[in-house]
């Protein structure tokens, strides 16, 4: 018995010893056998021999070729060119410290346990979904893409319409869960089919061909417009004109002419703000949205959004018209009928004129008109004066005309064979009035009055001295006198009491 104890302790140390002699023995600590990072086995490796085999191992996976099969297309590429790349770089360290982990007795037990369980760090690889659809789009160029809507113009006062395609939808995102699935097994080459449905377009050339009758139109005129104005109406009226409204769909004429700059194709023109009127890039275009408005309304759409401007425009009846600043005023008008709608924006002699085109299903004999009712009107009063020293003394010059205020309604009555059968507000407006404003130059300076030489004495003789105020040479016909001086006789004149003196000069500094 005592034998046996002697060598079950002996046996227990080299256990003991071979755990705790590894570092001694051993060049470099190594990976214990059983560890990978992915596929890559770190056994017997040292962290440096780990880190540069893992290193190639990972470029290996790069460069794997990868078919991506569209539609029944091949598409050669790489891992690489695809994005695909290792997520957690740190997967060595993670071996490591599991490695290293515990005291010598865990660690033996650890090691033990690898041989029957090997432990699988995970690499988090996988491909950039940017890099995927950058590749299809580029390499799918002549294969059916997006379906195509059925589009239609008018031209020279017909509509002409592009027939529909059908296309093939790419499901990126499934497609992409398919390759890294493929890519996660690491056996080489892959080749993936890509996710990809059959989709019908949206708008059908049937749709559109139902656009044929006039449902609303309205002319405003901007004849005393200057051309920057002009050119505002043309280039806003050109990004609405050929709209075409599905059933339900809406229409912001502020999302199609923004933004309201230069580069957008817009000049400074005169528009409403605070009362004034002041220059503003885009200035013209509440016509636009006014002119819209009014087409809309013949055409009995669902009006979204409207508001009236500030002051009054000469352009439409108070309350027909409809403003547009910034998102907090806009038009905005939405197709209620069961069948599409094409909106037509045209201008032509400095006039503007929308049209609403679509299929007619209102009856013949029915009618709609729009009444605008004045209910008050305020005087803006006196004009408004603003001193303006780039002006003469005297000089006016008018830069705002008056605005009378005013509240308005807009009624809206339909009759049947000519019988009124409806009659409804739509709304209620307030104008605001405002002020004429004219410039006026500054005050003319107060001129002190002349002074009159005293008249010389009969009994001067010429031997007598002059007065010192007439010692001074005389000024010729052409010469200016300073302010408040009085002109010297001349040698003719009497040069006596009653004589009346010259007038002062007429402005301060004139020489």
């Amino acid at each position: 018995m005592k034998k046996s104890s002697v060598l079950g302790g002996l046996a227990f140390a080299a256990i003991l010893g071979s755990v705790f002699t590894f570092p001694v023995y051993a060049k470099e600590k190594t990976f214990p056998e059983g560890i990978y990072a992915g596929g890559f086995a770190l056994g017997g490796l040292t962290k440096e021999q780990a880190e540069t085999q893992f290193a190639a191992y990972i470029s290996g996976l790069e460069e794997r070729s990868v078919t991506l099969d569209v539609a029944g297309n091949g598409l050669e590429t790489t891992a690489k060119d695809l994005g695909y790349a290792c997520k957690n770089e740190d997967a060595l360290q993670e071996a490591e410290e599991y490695a290293a982990g515990g005291c010598l007795i865990r660690q033996y037990m650890e090691r033990k346990d690898l041989e029957k369980e090997p432990v699988h760090i995970s690499l988090d690889a996988g491909v950039d979904e940017t890099a995927v659809q950058t590749f299809v789009e580029e390499q799918c160029s002549g294969l059916p893409g997006e379906p195509q809507d059925a589009v239609i113009t008018r031209v020279n006062g017909k509509f002409e319409i592009t027939p529909e395609q059908s296309g093939m939808a790419r499901e990126a995102k499934a497609t992409i869960e398919k390759l890294n699935a493929e890519l996660g097994k690491e056996t080489g080459a892959v080749s993936v089919e890509a996710v990809v449905t059959e989709q019908e377009p949206n708008i059908k050339k049937a749709d559109l061909e139902s656009i044929s009758d006039v449902l609303g139109t309205c002319t405003t005129a901007y004849a005393s417009s200057g051309a920057s104005r002009s050119g505002n109406i043309a280039n806003g009226v050109s990004k609405i004109n050929g709209h075409v409204l599905m059933p339900g769909e809406t229409l912001s004429g502020y999302e199609c002419m923004h933004p309201f700059t230069i580069e957008n194709g817009y000049f400074t023109a005169a528009a409403y703000e605070n009362g004034q009127v002041v220059d503003s890039v885009g200035g013209g275009v509440c016509q636009i949205a006014t002119t819209l408005y009014d087409a809309s309304l013949a055409a009995e759409l669902e009006i979204t959004q409207r508001q009236n401007h500030s002051m009054i425009v000469t352009y439409v009846k108070p309350s027909m018209d409809a403003a547009i600043a910034g998102t907090y005023k806009d038009i905005k008008i939405t197709n209620n009928y069961s069948t599409p709608i094409y909106i037509e924006g045209t201008t032509a002699g400095k006039t503007l004129t929308f049209t609403i085109y679509g299929k007619e299903t209102r009856p013949a004999n029915r009618k709609v008109e729009y009444i605008s009712e004045t209910l008050s009107k305020t005087d803006p009063g006196a004009p408004q004066q603003k001193v303006d020293h780039s002006l003469m003394p005297g000089q006016t010059k008018k830069v705002q005309s008056a605005h009378i205020g005013y509240k308005s309604r807009l009624w809206k009555v339909v009759t049947v064979d000519g019988v009124e059968k409806e009659r409804t507000i739509l709304h209620t407006d307030t104008y605001n009035p405002s002020k004429a404003i004219v410039l006026v130059g500054p005050a003319a300076p107060e001129v002190p009055p002349a002074v009159e030489n005293p008249a010389q004495s009969s009994e001067t003789t010429p031997e007598q001295a002059a007065p010192a105020e007439t010692a001074a040479p005389q000024p010729s016909q052409s010469q200016v006198v300073g302010p408040g001086a009085a002109s010297q006789p001349s040698e003719n004149s009497s040069g006596g009491p009653g004589a009346a003196p010259a007038p002062a000069a007429e402005g301060p500094g004139e020489q």
